[in-house]
């Protein structure tokens, strides 16, 4: 099931949940084998060993979770990059797996139950388990007051959920909405600028996303690279070139008012890539040409096809005064 980005946050007690940055991942378990799939349909199991085996401990003959792989800062937050850097040398950042849904267990389908029964049922297998497995933290509170949480505690976002809603797989039916408070999100990567002065490799990526069938241009992104990962990012690039541009809206009709343009003359300079990585880009808004303003690279995603790849919702603002907030809350984040 997906959440519809949203640019208000909803009003109402909701199940709150925080947005975690990592790798979205299905685990299936059954009769002690355990597999991890990514939403794309690729295997993760052998990725992330210590997940795999505490998922083995649960007493259940069979289960189906949902949930989000992360790497942890020294905060305790969730950082994507650091999830990128797993196996570098000096990286030891701690990986768990937030579970936030059951969709089987021991032979009962529970799709079609309600969202707050099905999560009585996760927490019922996994009980106060810390380490690499754990129940993602729940906030039956407006989802303002998670926000600004969010917001003091320089996380992603929230996660809102109806209590009744059942699983709907691979839908966004609002259901569930995500609120960010930063611009984030994936874009398609379709070619990348040569390199200058100094800088090997590359210069800048080229990304965009799908809107009705088309791959739309949104921009160049040249920060967030160090050498070794230029030179990584390089090697992955020249598997995957092609002679045409594979945007749909170029050249540019105009120079945008940020950045430079992609006209004829500047889009002869460009290595074109057909368009199925997907890299996970932090921005500081969409200008009104409809490009990126500052942006900078995080890392590729393994876990989501590129065809998948829409524009997002920005950060969101509140819709109005809230009701009521729990009176535990702020202490609880805290």
């Amino acid at each position: 099931m997906k959440a519809l980005g949203s640019p208000t946050i909803p009003r109402g007690l909701w199940h709150c949940e925080i947005k975690f940055d990592g790798y979205r991942a299905v685990a299936v378990i059954n009769d002690g084998r355990v597999e991890l799939w990514s939403r794309n349909h690729k295997p993760m199991t052998a990725d992330f060993p210590e997940v795999s085996e505490e998922l083995r401990k649960l007493r259940c003959r069979n289960a189906v979770l949902d949930g989000e792989i992360v790497a942890l800062d020294s905060s305790g937050r969730s950082r994507f990059q650091l999830l990128q850097n797993r196996g570098a040398a000096g990286a030891a950042s701690p990986v768990v797996y937030y579970v936030f849904d059951i969709m089987h267990r021991d032979g009962r389908p529970l799709v079609a139950v309600p969202l707050r029964e099905r999560g009585a049922a996760l927490a019922a297998l996994l009980g106060s388990r810390k380490g690499p497995v754990q129940a993602s933290p729940v906030f039956n509170v407006e989802p303002s007051a998670l926000f600004a949480a969010a917001r003091r505690n320089g996380l992603e976002g929230i996660v809102a959920k109806r209590p009744e809603s059942p699983y709907e797989a691979g839908r966004r039916s609002g259901a569930w909405l995500k609120c960010k408070v930063l611009a984030e999100q994936e874009f398609v990567i379709g070619g990348f600028t040569p390199p200058q002065h100094s800088r090997q490799h590359f210069g800048a990526l080229l990304v965009g996303y799908h809107d009705k069938g088309r791959l739309l241009y949104a921009g160049k992104v040249g920060t967030g690279f160090n050498e070794a990962l230029l030179g990584s990012l390089h090697a992955t690039f020249m598997r995957q070139t092609r002679a045409s541009c594979p945007f749909d809206d170029l050249p540019s009709p105009r120079k945008p008012r940020f950045g430079t343009g992609m006209g004829r003359t500047e889009m002869a300079k460009v290595t074109w890539l057909r368009p199925t990585l997907v890299a996970q880009v932090k921005f500081a808004e969409w200008t009104d040409d409809g490009q990126l303003r500052q942006p900078v690279f995080l890392g590729l995603r393994k876990d989501k096809p590129a065809r998948d790849v829409r524009r997002e919702a920005g950060p969101a603002k509140a819709g109005g005064r809230p009701r009521r907030a729990a009176p535990f809350f702020r202490g609880l984040i805290r």
